[in-house]
């Protein structure tokens, strides 16, 4: 089975069944739905939409849809950014979207948001790498400056994109993160790695060889997605990133295993679905 991390819906009138169709001649079975974006992400001339409808529109393209999970893009700087979590957590959202466009990711103001959300135990997506929203953004965006997370006990969340171009940097804090939970378990903070392009096809094999021999435990926390949007789902892009990951696995010889997990069971484990299959293995100097 294969689960789409990563799909936009930018507001468009809810046509499920045409996003069904689609992703069904992709060989996907469902996915993340991210909603229409706070006004400050809108690079478009388009209506801004209030919050509340813009949680009215990502519930209503999931209704019904057991493997489709609605996540709600929120400003974790807006004034009432509190209640929008919790009032998207009461209507039955899956979890929650970031991109820091206009502020650093652990600003005084989001942390209470992200601490919220480890609360009501959602996880988290953000952006992370290079941001095509033409506007100087992308120096918010890079993994380092996630490192404030580590003090939100209980967050599960996810950089996108591997990062590019700074995927070595996105790895290093992963690295962090299981340092530290091998050096304080009860923080309970895991990040995981989307690995959507991002890459374009000339360093996708160079950033999954990294990704999978740098010698971390992190085949439990890899993501696939696309970046497509609905209801115009690309397919020939979806099959295209499909087979030439698939290459790179063979190439790498992954087990069966590990490629399931990352193109289906993790992001179940990220939504709280599953449970690890295996404790993080500890990740200390000398080690």
């Amino acid at each position: 089975m294969i689960l789409d991390n990563h799909i936009h819906l930018w507001g468009a009138d809810p046509q499920p069944d045409t996003l069904a169709s689609r992703l069904a001649e992709a060989g996907i079975a469902g996915g993340v739905l991210i909603s229409p974006p706070p006004t400050p992400y809108l690079v478009q001339k388009a209506a801004p939409l209030l919050p509340a409808q813009r949680l009215h529109n990502v519930l209503t393209w999931v209704q019904g849809r057991d493997t489709w999970f609605p996540f709600y893009w929120i400003d974790p700087t807006e004034p009432d950014a509190l209640a929008q979590v919790d009032e998207a957590v009461a209507q039955g959202i899956a979890g929650f979207k970031v991109i820091c466009a206009h502020h650093d990711p652990c600003v005084s103001e989001a942390m209470p948001v992200y601490a919220r959300i480890a609360h009501h135990g959602k996880p988290l997506l953000f952006h992370s790498g290079i941001l095509w929203n033409a506007k100087p953004s992308s120096f918010h965006n890079r993994p380092a400056g996630f490192e404030g997370l580590l003090t939100v006990p209980g967050l599960r969340f996810a950089l996108a994109h591997i990062s590019w171009p700074w995927c070595d940097e996105c790895l290093a804090v992963y690295g962090k993160f299981q340092n530290a939970l091998s050096r304080l378990p009860d923080i309970g903070v895991e990040m995981f790695i989307d690995i959507t392009p991002g890459t374009p096809p000339i360093y996708r094999h160079e950033a999954l060889t990294k990704v999978h021999t740098i010698g971390y435990d992190i085949q439990q926390n890899l993501l696939f997605g696309t970046d497509c949007s609905a209801p115009d789902y690309n397919v020939a892009w979806a099959q295209e990133i499909c087979a030439r990951d698939d290459a790179i696995y063979a190439d790498l010889g992954l087990s069966p295993e590990t490629i399931a997990l990352t193109y289906s069971g993790n992001l179940l484990r990220l939504l709280g679905k599953t449970q690890r299959e295996q404790s993080i293995k500890p990740l200390l100097p000398g080690q």
